[in-house]
């Protein structure tokens, strides 16, 4: 991996005519979540297809140096201004992880213009992508969004996702630490000053290691972000899991303050059956170590990368029954599907668990060969393969992925 801040050599590609050769990405996330790792697979997928890759990144962002991304030429910027003076004169290939504003909207007017919906366009505006020339969904729920939005720009089948464990440039050892728990927003006066004060206690924290200790351990594996809605999801089923002291919740991932606040305070009434470790590298021993892992509530995420992930490690899902779940999670063989916990009270919820308890037999992901094929890295490739030979064939696309009026 190269950090090169100087204008990228307009002559990389001269098959960039035909948005062939390099492709150039725009991920400026100041944090690490699925839209990065995202990133690092689909960079890793365009390599494999013999492209060369440019991606544009925050100079905020160190994370991508901690990731296994040789090859890529990495780029920082400032904003998405300073991104103009790095772009080839000649038509190229952009793919950009959110949609993008402001000048840069006008310049990528003459290139091969594609954005990543990484989520669904649920309670979100469409106008921001309706200047792409093709919007690439991560899932056919996704793809419904947008569609429901009235968008018709879109490449029409999801190119889903894959099980990228080992992306990190050093993985931890067997034993997992307790790590921070917080993501500061260096943008909010709150986060800076927590931010320098939150450091200086950690070290004087008493070093805690991961064991299993009760008969059934469920696993958060996720950052803790508003999108999951994990207060809410436990407001309604910590109740239930209280009459269950044998269920431990391990929550694995780091969020911003006020999101770690909000789990906290609807985990009270299950206080000593959780615990808190905060973001792991080493995401492979931690599947492997829970009995089940758990997602947040439906309707605000697009694919869950951490669903996918566990099953390949073998661990089934515990997810609500509804999209996008339903896309990655074969019920009562690679991971249990439950009702809504705000249509039944939990009630369906308590079924599992109880049955769970009671030594109902899990499923076991491994046995559903066909299903983790569909999510593994060659698949992936395959169908990246195929939605660059229909973005690049034609200067404009046909059915749906023909350009919207803005």
């Amino acid at each position: 991996m190269t950090e090169n801040t100087s204008p990228i050599n307009q002559n990389r590609s001269a098959s960039m005519n035909d948005c062939g050769g390099t492709c150039y990405q725009i991920n400026l996330q100041r944090t690490f979540g699925g839209g990065e790792v995202y990133t690092h697979f689909f960079s890793k997928a365009l390599q494999t297809l013999g492209r060369d890759v440019v991606l544009f990144t925050s100079r905020h962002a160190s994370f991508w140096y901690d990731l296994l991304m040789d090859g890529v030429h990495i780029v920082p910027v400032v904003n998405t201004d300073e991104i103009i003076e790095h772009l080839p004169q000649h038509r190229s290939l952009i793919v950009a992880h959110a949609p993008v504003q402001g000048k840069l909207l006008a310049v990528l007017r003459k290139h091969r213009y594609c954005c990543f919906a990484h989520m669904p366009l649920f309670e979100r505006q469409p106008d921001p992508f309706r200047h792409c020339d093709v919007i690439l969904g991560v899932s056919q729920y996704v793809l419904e969004t947008l569609r429901n939005k009235g968008l018709n720009n879109y490449y029409p089948e999801p190119l889903y996702g894959v099980a990228d464990l080992d992306r990190n440039r050093s993985q931890a050892g067997r034993t997992i630490n307790k790590q921070p728990l917080y993501d500061w927003d260096q943008r909010k006066v709150r986060d800076r000053l927590l931010g320098l004060v939150y450091p200086l206690f950690w070290p004087l924290k008493r070093k805690q290691h991961f064991e299993r200790r009760n008969d059934l351990t469920i696993g958060i594996v996720s950052r803790i972000t508003t999108i999951k809605q994990f207060p809410l999801l436990f407001s309604i089923i910590a109740p239930i899991i209280t009459r269950y002291p044998g269920v431990s919740i391990e929550i694995f991932g780091s969020g911003g303050y006020a999101s770690v606040r909000d789990l906290e305070r609807s985990l009270r009434p299950i206080r000593h059956q959780v615990r808190f470790w905060g973001r792991q590298d080493n995401v492979a021993e931690i599947y492997r170590q829970l009995d089940f892992v758990m997602t947040g509530l439906p309707e605000k995420e697009a694919l869950g990368l951490n669903i996918i992930e566990a099953q390949t490690c073998c661990t089934p899902v515990l997810a609500v029954r509804a999209p996008p779940f339903t896309e990655t999670v074969l019920d009562g063989r690679t991971g249990l599907l439950y009702t809504d916990p705000r249509i039944d009270d939990g009630r369906d919820f308590e079924r599992v668990l109880s049955a769970l308890l009671r030594g109902m037999k899990a499923p076991d992901p491994k046995r559903e060969i066909a299903h983790l094929r569909r999510f593994s890295f060659e698949n992936f490739v395959e169908r990246v393969q195929k939605a660059l030979n229909e973005i690049t064939k034609n200067q404009t696309l046909s059915g749906p992925c023909q350009k919207s009026v803005s």
